[in-house]
């Protein structure tokens, strides 16, 4: 049973964000395709695209490499975070002119709960339908919003409007509205599994969830019944304050490809680190125990904790202590090829940092530094050199 049985989770997402945002000051590309991408050279990752290039098949986290073989006439311009982050804040600040209860789930998307509001903002489609025109008239682009009882068919709605529409799934008719929706747009299902999936005749979301529990379980393990819940779409994560003291830090990275190569995850385990201590110097705390998140494919997670006598809050302390808990379990699961990797810091406490013989503030005043030039420019603006050749083909997550 769904605990949510009202539509009152909205899932609000701006159309091709960093795009939208070039052609308020470029409008001569319009109708044009325009990639955006963190780097021109052969390096470079597609951030996002105009729908003109992603008929091309260009996409997101696409090397920019190969975004030009497939659509070279486009216009591909780099990216300008401080120009975005503007109208990141404005637009999640008109999001929380309607509810408390809005969960940031990126610079240009969230979700909201809006039960109880009713009486000063109307029915959950007329608030969905205000903030697509707020969007409009205070920024200048168009975001498409999905309406339904839960925050995965909400997003999953929200996507089957882009761009620039409303979709709102009653209470009720979850599955029914998922069934046709091809699998990949299901949360959870990545090309692998989908794949995989193919080879049992599932290309649907409505074929998975006519499967067998027991199909489910015995391909996907423990996993497997999550799987079949979302293909009906029953999830009861509940929308959170993005507001609210966190108890937990993390960053997690999905590859686009399973990754084999060790350099490779030892360099976005340090990449994550460094944006935990960041998060952590932030809210002034400082963390007594670290966690590692690994996910070999399909769905095959585990996680492995290390608490420390002292609490941490450098990058390098996170890594040291992510680093070893990385190589035990790697080494325990075969140096397995990894779909996930994360970095999670909790048993908060205040930061106070105490320095030991002979330590100075530099490291302290170095990672400030480095965050305060990722606030101000994008995460892309600076780099270790073990992180350099990572950012490839990444979806990275708070």
């Amino acid at each position: 049973m769904q605990k949510q049985r009202t539509a009152t989770v909205l899932h609000v997402d701006l159309d091709a964000f960093f795009v939208s945002m070039e052609l308020l000051r470029r409008p001569e590309l319009r109708g044009q395709p325009v990639v955006v991408a963190g780097g021109l050279g052969p390096r470079g990752v597609v951030n996002t695209c105009s729908y003109e290039a992603r008929a091309f098949g260009v996409r997101s986290a696409m090397p920019v490499s190969r975004a030009r073989q497939l659509c070279p006439h486009a216009a591909y311009l780099e990216s300008d975070y401080g120009y975005y982050s503007a109208a990141s804040r404005t637009f999640h600040a008109i999001l929380r002119d309607y509810t408390p209860l809005v969960e940031p789930a990126g610079a240009d998307e969230a979700y909201l709960d809006v039960a109880g509001t009713g009486r000063l903002f109307g029915e959950p489609a007329e608030i969905a339908a205000t903030i697509r025109r707020r969007i409009r008239d205070d920024i200048g682009i168009t975001g498409s919003v999905g309406v339904s009882i839960n925050k995965l068919v909400s997003k999953v709605a929200s996507d089957a409007g882009k761009p620039d529409g409303l979709v709102v799934v009653p209470a009720g008719e979850e599955a029914a509205f998922l069934a046709p929706r091809p699998i990949r747009e299901l949360p959870m299902v990545g090309p692998k599994t989908a794949a995989t999936l193919a080879g049992l005749g599932v290309h649907t979301i409505g074929d998975l969830a006519a499967l067998p529990v027991s199909v489910f379980e015995a391909r996907f393990g423990k996993h497997g019944h999550e799987l079949h819940l979302r293909s009906l779409g029953i999830y009861d994560a509940p929308v959170l304050d993005g507001r609210g003291e966190a108890k937990s830090v993390s960053r997690e990275t999905t590859f686009g490809d399973d990754e084999p190569d060790g350099e490779r995850l030892r360099g976005v385990l340090l990449g994550q680190a460094e944006r935990v201590a960041a998060d952590l110097r932030k809210q002034g705390k400082a963390a007594r125990t670290v966690t590692l998140k690994l996910r070999f494919p399909p769905f095959e997670t585990l996680t492995r904790s290390a608490t420390s006598p002292r609490p941490l809050h450098l990058a390098t302390e996170l890594f040291e202590a992510a680093s070893t808990l990385f190589e035990r379990a790697w080494a325990e699961n075969a140096r397995r090829p990894v779909r996930l990797v994360g970095l999670g810091a909790t048993n908060l406490q205040e930061g106070a940092h105490q320095l030991g013989l002979g330590e100075t503030m530099e490291a302290d005043d170095l990672a400030r530094a480095v965050s305060g030039l990722r606030d101000r420019f994008g995460e892309a603006v600076i780099r270790r050199g073990a992180e350099v050749h990572t950012h490839r083909g990444l979806h990275e997550e708070d």
